[in-house]
């Protein structure tokens, strides 16, 4: 088994090869892949390590990995595409194009609340599995039908899973396509990116392994440097009747779970792409340029909606429309704290964007940390690209 980096880094970008490098010297990785866009210039595409543990596969240019929550950003901008269309108001009734919604004291709903985890409803009342998880209508009517858990507008909370029934209902409901068609129709056509993977893409995509604590203790400073905040996220995490245990393992991905191949086909909106890293880098690239929405709708998209103490993470979190802002769950150097936005994935991974610096980063690893958001591995890549723009 090779763990050699391999491809291009533009020498202004040493130190994220550097960082890159050291992470599998020190035993950080298994296989990964980073990539840098500075403008519409592609600085950095590197790859290295195993793509899967058990047959010892190396991890090649072209190794697509599955990306977790950094999924909701690529369904957020295929719900904003959609507004900018005219298709629905943003601060309009949900139940404008989707009566049913209303049920429940959620009638004031807006799409904006949908997009911002201020809907109420950041786990599902009931046990889901990843078969009926598949099944999009049927989990967007489960929604529609309970009863929020706050009144929607007045708070906010991760809605780590339920997110991509929500969100995902604006781009089913108003496009009349799934989201993975539509984002693949409408601005992936040429990224080697799926929210719902054919087999061949399973076959051969990297295969995620745990059971190694990434980085140590330090990793989850990233989560949080609050006194005893690590400690109620823990229990919280590992307490069943918790929120934020509700919201993150219902629906349970089954046997197998993340690599189960019956949620990487039905490409759950919050949490089901499989991407290269290049591609997804070329996305926030694209999303950047204005390419896929216009440089206004994207400012007032990363403009925070909801910002604070998070109902669900317990920590400070922010939100835009869809995308993550920087805060506790989403650390930024100082030279993105005001122009950065993405999205983290529990595994480590990462999609970034800066409409100022012109920056644009993707790092998909499939050894996970075992913090609940942000990664420190993420962290310093996204440093040393930043770092490197000077």
């Amino acid at each position: 088994m090779s763990s050699t980096v391999q491809g291009h880094c533009d020498p202004a970008f040493a130190s994220v090869r550097d960082v890159f490098e050291r992470n599998f010297a020190a035993g950080r990785e298994l296989g990964a892949a980073v990539a840098v866009y500075a403008g519409d210039r592609k600085v950095v595409d590197l790859w290295g390590g195993v793509a899967d543990r058990r047959t010892g596969r190396g991890w090649r240019a072209d190794t697509p990995c599955f990306g977790f929550s950094c999924t909701k950003a690529v369904t957020a901008a295929a719900a904003l595409l959609l507004a900018e269309r005219g298709a629905y108001e943003m601060d309009g009734p949900v139940t404008a194009w989707w009566p049913e919604f209303g049920a429940r004291g959620k009638d004031g709903t807006t799409a904006a609340h949908l997009l911002s985890h201020q809907a109420g409803l950041p786990a599902f009342a009931r046990a889901v599995s990843a078969e009926e998880a598949a099944d999009a209508p049927a989990r967007a009517a489960d929604l529609a039908s309970q009863e929020p858990e706050w009144a929607p507008g007045t708070a906010h909370g991760y809605h780590a899973l339920t997110y991509g029934w929500l969100a995902g209902e604006i781009v089913r409901r108003l496009s009349g396509r799934p989201v993975g068609a539509f984002v693949k129709q409408e601005f992936a056509r040429g990224l080697d990116l799926w929210i719902g993977s054919p087999d061949e893409v399973i076959e051969r995509a990297a295969k995620l392994s745990a059971g190694r604590r990434v980085g140590g203790g330090a990793d989850v400073l990233l989560v949080a440097e609050e006194g005893d905040v690590l400690d109620r996220l823990a229990g919280a995490y590992t307490d069943r009747r918790s929120r934020l245990n509700r919201a993150m393992n219902n629906p349970h991905p089954g046997k197998g779970g993340y690599n189960n191949p019956v949620v990487l086909r039905a490409g759950w909106p919050s949490a089901g792409m499989i991407t290269t890293a290049p591609s997804f880098a070329a996305f926030y690239r694209d999303l950047v340029a204005g390419r896929i929405l216009r440089p206004e709708t994207l400012r007032d998209a990363i403009r925070p909606r909801a910002t604070g103490p998070d109902r669900t993470m317990i920590v400070q979190s922010s939100f835009g429309l869809g995308f993550m802002r920087p805060a506790q769950t989403f650390r930024t150097p100082a030279a993105g704290r005001v122009s950065a936005f993405g999205h983290t994935g529990a595994g480590g991974s990462i999609g970034l964007g800066d409409v100022e610096a012109g920056l644009a980063l993707a790092y998909l690893p499939n050894l996970m940390g075992d913090q609940l958001s942000g990664d420190l591995r993420a962290h310093q890549l996204t440093e040393a690209a930043y770092a490197s723009l000077s």
